[in-house]
């Protein structure tokens, strides 16, 4: 008697229209996100001031939302905190575009961190309940590039948009209405998705186990007991890192090197990001059963590894010169480009999965706030620390920095792996 072979559950309908509602959001984002400091300093007059007043305010009520959101999802559930988060950001946009006096600018930031900080504390439970156990990681892949890839497009758009226009701040005032509208269809849908407490991994989809889904979660560890396990606590702290020396350098840092010190033009700069872009996409089914094989703690750990490649590669740039030819120069920063989007691939398979899988499904709201909160802490400090490198150091030395800040998040990471396959709390 022969046993026909089990196939992988699929993603299924329910993670599909999840990730076409988060596109859609995260392209709306993108129409906006890249101008807000620009419309509200310049176009509605209210200077650097008015724009550092509506950020703050976005980042104080983004860290308090993500504190008080963790724990009410996994009271009333993700889908609850969620849908509210996404109707708060809804909500802010809104306001910011018939925004004239900085009262109301202020009230938009506070409305936009509160979204922030109640979705991204509840989102982990809503991208799980979407899917069976088994295929958690590729779902938290496909997750991380269709956000980069939304944000991407819309920025696009939003330039192709404001090209040329006579008065970009009605231009704009439409995109964040524009934004507003995007973030509808993630709210209906992320409300629709229920929790799953039993069953997790049948593919049964979102609506396994209505009832259990409705009962009250009992009370779950607390964000001091979650903490206190070595590998949690390491675990929030390689997300710190990996947004410092990572994700808010290729955001922040990268492009000021490349043109200000290694005298890249804007045009090259922008085909460098793009690249990057493309390659997350290019690389997620070549690269998936490889980063898949792999066990968690080794791909995350692999993550800032082949970042200090792609680092290493601008450094050999910047020490070639003019010798080995434009070929040989803009060749390596492409190389650079594909093998940090390779980084971020192993990092966004391996990283939710253990997040969800060390705090358990009676804190998955709580896990997920401190995961958005350590995100937070880094992207407010990454962008100084990366432009005080550029401001002090040689081209090459700001690469060589950037190196060495990818080999600090190896070492945590390499620690959590020793953590984990030790067995040890």
């Amino acid at each position: 008697m022969t046993t026909a072979p089990v196939r992988p559950a699929r993603l299924g309908g329910p993670f599909t229209a999840l990730m076409a509602c988060l596109l859609l959001s995260s392209l709306g984002n993108g129409l906006c996100f890249p101008f807000t400091s620009i419309y509200i300093s310049e176009l509605l007059g209210l200077g650097s001031g008015g724009a550092g007043g509506y950020f703050i305010a976005m980042a104080a009520a983004s860290f308090a939302a993500a504190l008080v959101g963790g724990p009410l999802a996994d009271r009333a559930g993700p889908h609850r905190v969620a849908a509210a988060g996404g109707g708060a950001l809804g909500v802010g946009y809104a306001l910011l575009a018939p925004a004239d006096a900085i009262w109301l600018v202020l009230v938009s930031g506070g409305c936009v961190g509160v979204g922030f900080g109640l979705f991204y504390a509840s989102v982990v439970g809503v991208v799980d309940a979407a899917v069976p156990e088994s295929r958690r990681r590729t779902a938290f892949t496909i997750r991380h590039i269709v956000n980069n890839a939304g944000i991407g497009v819309g920025s696009v758009v939003a330039g192709l948009a404001l090209q040329g226009a006579d008065t970009p701040a009605g231009v704009l005032r439409w995109l964040y209405l524009a934004n507003a509208a995007a973030a509808l269809p993630l709210v209906a849908v992320v409300w629709a998705l229920r929790p799953r407490r039993t069953g997790r991994d049948t593919g049964a989809g979102a609506g396994a186990d209505e009832g259990a889904a409705e009962r009250p979660a009992a009370a779950g560890p607390t964000y001091r007991t979650l903490l206190r396990a070595r590998p949690m606590a390491l675990l929030v702290l390689a997300q710190a890192l990996f947004a410092i020396v990572g994700f808010t350098q290729i955001e922040a840092t990268v492009p000021l090197l490349l043109h200000d010190r290694m005298a890249v033009t804007l045009g090259w700069v922008s085909v460098v990001i793009a690249a990057n872009s493309f390659a997350l996409v290019a690389l997620q089914p070549l690269g998936r059963r490889w980063f898949e094989r792999l066990p968690e703690t080794v791909s995350l750990a692999a993550g800032p590894v082949l970042w200090a490649l792609a680092f290493g590669c601008g450094w050999l740039a910047v020490l070639l010169g003019d010798t080995g030819g434009p070929a040989a120069r803009y060749g390596l920063l492409l190389a650079f480009a594909v093998l940090f989007a390779a980084g971020e691939l192993t990092y966004s398979s391996a990283f939710y999965p253990l997040l969800l899988r060390w705090a358990g499904e009676s804190a998955t709201g709580r896990a997920g706030a401190l995961a958005s909160l350590a995100w937070n802490l880094g992207t407010a400090t990454g962008p100084p620390l990366g432009l005080f490198v550029i401001a002090h150091a040689s081209a090459g030395g700001s690469w060589a920095v950037l190196a060495a800040g990818a080999g600090a998040a190896f070492a945590v990471a390499a620690a959590l792996h020793r953590r984990a396959a030790s067995g040890a709390d």
